[in-house]
């Protein structure tokens, strides 16, 4: 599609190409999405200076020869999907008939460029990514995780109080042990400490130069602080540390940032999953005059510190409560992956998929507001199901409902929000509906996989309500909403799967919300659709008063067998398969079509059976290999065309016999035009004689109408067009059959009567006389 006619297709024309990470994509079928898609790839051919767009889908309209550059700045490490969409929104999913648009073939390359280790990077991938060491006295020597370990194993409390906040330095690989209340008189015993360290003692940096180190993050953490020590810098150089989570920092795209020589940074509630760490020296002086000179070489080190909670409690200050909710998977699934959650606690029972929330809220005086923290894990092949989250309260719900993927989420940073009053529904991956004053319905479509964080946020004061909170992980949006049937299918790679709704002859969409046609429409569509055939009376009327029964037959048979397969298509009956009535009703109509040709051609019974043998092969090809192709009228109408050629050839040749060649050479040839000519004008002559040119003239017409009918056919005109198809393509058989004027069931010419002498006398006496 050339560019320039992009912002002229309608959406269902509009074909895109769309790239997500950990979850398969959903277009946005929006006018402002796809006014900025459309605009950012007229102007820049792609996606555009995009940012870090790992949590976003990126589409582009498809060109013949497409090509998606995506640097480390703009990918993710995990599992990418990318989607091939023909057409945008909710179409119908009446007919397969109707399904006759552009097709598109495609063929992918996917390449991944890279480094063959991690801890490598760059264009020529001489540059490192160093390793922030964890160790642990124990087994967990060398590992990386910084709260991948076990960190509050076998802790001794001694307290009058419960501690709820500990937090691990690292400093010189020596642990060190830290009471964060002021206000407590408790030792803290711990065992299995984690030390973080560099590998080296110091880091030695010149100016423009920027080094790299990652750590993972596996388990949700409070906070961790880096902190620069051990150096001498002028007062015009600043250390600067570039933080972002699951891909590499850059001056101008980075997470957090922060000067480290003149203050700690900290980062709160960091996600799951790899951080990168930059540090740069800049010289502000410098920045400022290209031309001055560069500094020596500066070393220093730098200290970090991360901190978690113990006693299931989280929170910035340790005071929420957190529960780690199981996954149990139903009985008899629909699809693979449906299952629910409930807390590992016994106050919750595993056989129901609700419990009571009230029972697990946190109690606590010191704000007006209190949080409660649910955390579930989507496992790995269920990124195509959604998790579906309820509360169903017996009095009016006063609580908010915030959700994170990889995170803890707060009143500053959540994914998805949730309220009796609001939610943020400006997503396509989230869905709140049916939700009244005691009831919260909300569904999060093609859930990540990975770790999930639900929060609850409640007032800090006893309530006498009774609120059941139920969350599972599901195939379908609210099973299609009873308007379609909900399916499960895998993806390419085998190792996913999604589901998808096949809504029913009246509604579309996602998940088949979306009425397209209302129940007086559809059944005046269908009264269209299936009373239509009965224009095969005519031609099938005609053929019985000329008792041609065998295109009697066929006539009759093609107009029962689309009105049954129209009948069965739009939910009324269906007395065979879909399948076995949609072969009938094509190869019935096919054979209708050149059965006409055929017929008009007076060749005698054994040549004509011998060609509808032929015709009956071809056309069951064509029916059972692609019957709804638009290809597929222009093949039939040539068919009968030949078919009708073949038939004056032989009724020609049978009617005027002549020599083909003579064995003795005449080279005076002139005098043969005069025959040539006759013989031209003696055919039409004939053919005068055989047709009636006005039908045969209305005959055309009304195919030409047959063709233009089924050519304008489409999912919003369906039913009207394909009905004009019925009534035409049957009325041009009727026409081209009446105008024939020699009865064709005798081929023969009538013999005159002629009243002759006989000659009753003997030959002798006849000489004689």
């Amino acid at each position: 599609i050339p560019r320039e006619h992009l912002r002229d297709l309608p959406k269902s024309d509009l074909a895109i190409i769309c790239l997500m990470i950990a979850n398969p994509p959903i277009p946005d079928t929006s006018d402002y999405y796809l006014d900025n898609l459309l605009s950012n790839f007229l102007a820049v051919g792609s996606f555009g200076n995009t940012n870090n767009q790992s949590n976003l889908v990126q589409c582009i309209p498809f060109q013949k020869n497409t090509t998606i550059v995506l640097t480390n700045g703009q990918i993710s490490p995990g599992i990418w999907y990318i989607g091939y969409f023909n057409g945008l929104g909710p179409a119908r999913t009446q007919s397969k008939m109707i399904s006759r648009g552009r097709a598109l073939s495609v063929s992918t390359s996917i390449t991944v460029e890279g480094c063959p280790t991690s801890a490598l990077w760059g264009p020529y991938c001489n540059q490192t990514i160093e390793t922030i060491g964890c160790s642990q006295f124990s087994r967990y020597n060398n590992s990386r995780d910084l709260l991948g370990l076990t960190i509050n194993t076998r802790k001794i409390l001694k307290t009058k109080e419960n501690t709820r906040r500990t937090s691990f330095l690292s400093r010189s690989n020596h642990p060190i042990g830290h009471q964060l209340e002021s206000n407590s008189t408790s030792v803290v015993g711990v065992e299995n400490l984690i030390t973080c360290a560099i590998s080296n003692d110091s880091l030695c940096l010149r100016q423009g130069d920027i080094k790299f180190y990652f750590l993972d993050i596996v388990n949700q953490a409070l906070q961790f602080e880096i902190t620069a020590a051990n150096f001498r810098l002028s007062q015009s150089a600043s250390l600067i540390c570039y933080l972002r989570c699951n891909a590499l920092p850059q001056r101008d795209l980075h997470d957090y940032s922060g000067d480290i020589s003149s203050a700690p940074l900290v980062i709160k509630l960091p996600n799951i999953g790899r951080w990168y760490i930059a540090i740069e020296i800049l010289n502000k002086t410098q920045m400022r005059n290209t031309t001055a000179p560069m500094l020596d070489t500066i070393c220093f080190s730098f200290d970090w510190q991360v901190t978690g909670c113990l006693n299931g409690k989280t929170g910035t200050d340790c005071l929420w409560e957190a529960y780690v909710l199981q996954r149990v998977p139903k009985r008899n699934p629909s699809v693979p992956f449906e299952s629910y959650y409930v807390p590992t606690d016994e106050r919750a029972l595993l056989e129901y998929s609700h419990f009571s929330l009230e029972k697990f809220l946190t109690n606590s005086s010191f704000e007006q507001f209190a949080w409660t923290y649910f955390f579930l894990d989507v496992p790995q092949g269920s990124a195509g199901a959604l998790i579906h989250v309820q509360l169903k309260s017996d009095k009016e719900l006063n609580y908010e409902l915030y959700s994170k993927y990889g995170g803890l989420p707060s009143n500053d940073s959540w994914d998805y929000y949730a309220s009796r009053t609001s939610s943020s529904n400006s997503s396509v991956f989230y869905s709140l509906q049916n939700s009244t004053d005691s009831d919260m319905d909300l569904s999060i479509f093609y859930a990540k996989e990975g770790t999930w964080c639900f929060g609850v946020k409640h007032p800090n004061y006893t309530s006498n309500s009774q609120t059941y909170m139920s969350i599972s992980l599901q195939g379908c949006h609210r099973n299609c909403n009873q308007k379609g049937v909900c399916h499960a299918s895998v993806d390419e790679s085998g190792l996913t799967f999604y589901s998808f709704c096949t809504c029913d002859r009246d509604h579309g969409g996602f998940d088949c919300s979306d009425e397209l046609v209302s129940p007086n429409g559809h059944i005046r569509q269908s009264v269209f659709l299936i009373a239509s055939n009965a224009a095969a009376i005519l031609p099938a009327f005609w053929a019985l008063r000329q008792k041609a029964f065998a295109e009697w037959i066929l006539y009759t048979s093609s107009g029962i067998s689309s009105a049954l397969y129209h009948s069965c298509d739009v939910g009324t009956w269906c007395i065979l398969s879909f399948r076995v009535l949609q072969f009938l009703d094509f190869w019935l109509s096919f054979m209708a079509v050149v059965g006409t040709f055929i017929y008009m051609a007076t060749i005698k019974e054994a040549s004509k059976r011998a060609m509808h043998t032929a015709v009956f092969i071809l056309t069951a090809i064509l029916a059972a290999t692609g019957a709804t192709r638009s290809a597929n009228i222009g093949i039939v109408i040539a068919i009968g065309s030949f078919g009708l050629l073949i038939g004056w050839i032989l009724e020609f040749s049978t009617a005027r016999r002549f020599v083909c060649c003579s064995w003795r050479i005449n080279l005076n040839v002139p005098h043969r035009w005069p025959n040539l000519a006759a013989l031209f004008w003696n055919t039409l002559e004939m053919l005068n004689k055989r047709f009636r040119w006005l039908y045969l003239l209305f005959g055309l017409i009304t195919l030409s109408f047959a063709a233009l009918s089924w050519k304008l056919e489409s999912n919003s005109s369906y039913w009207i067009w394909h009905s004009m198809w019925h009534i035409t393509i049957y009325t041009s058989s009727f026409f081209f059959l009446c105008s024939m004027r020699v009865n064709t069931t005798n081929h023969s010419p009538e013999t005159t009567y002629e009243l002759t002498r006989q000659d009753t006398l003997p030959t002798t006496e006849s000489s004689q006389t």
